[in-house]
């Protein structure tokens, strides 16, 4: 087993109808779960943001659920930005705009 496992960072975009469908919340407990820090923040733009730091495969775990959202949501684009993984997180949450 690998026990120095690669830790990213993504910064993600999410289109569609994406607020006022519990977004956030489902966000936060599927990383929190899968272990990730970082947040979620609605956008002025009608758009979801999601900055996530962890280890790779459970932050692709975390995107690849960006992709279906909660069930309510309806998805159009996700744009993902790799960036340096930073460890500036001490968990997940919610931000206000």
């Amino acid at each position: 087993m690998d026990n120095d496992l690669k830790k990213v960072r993504a910064h993600l975009l999410i289109s569609g109808r994406v607020q006022g469908v519990a977004f956030r919340y489902y966000t936060v407990t599927n990383a929190q779960n899968l272990g990730i820090k970082g947040w979620v923040r609605n956008c002025w733009d009608s758009k979801v943001e999601v900055v996530m730091e962890g280890e790779e495969d459970k932050v692709k775990k975390l995107i690849d659920w960006c992709y279906q959202g909660p069930r309510s949501a309806i998805i159009e684009k996700v744009e993902v930005e790799w960036e340096e993984y930073r460890g500036e997180f001490n968990s997940f949450s919610i931000r206000g705009w």
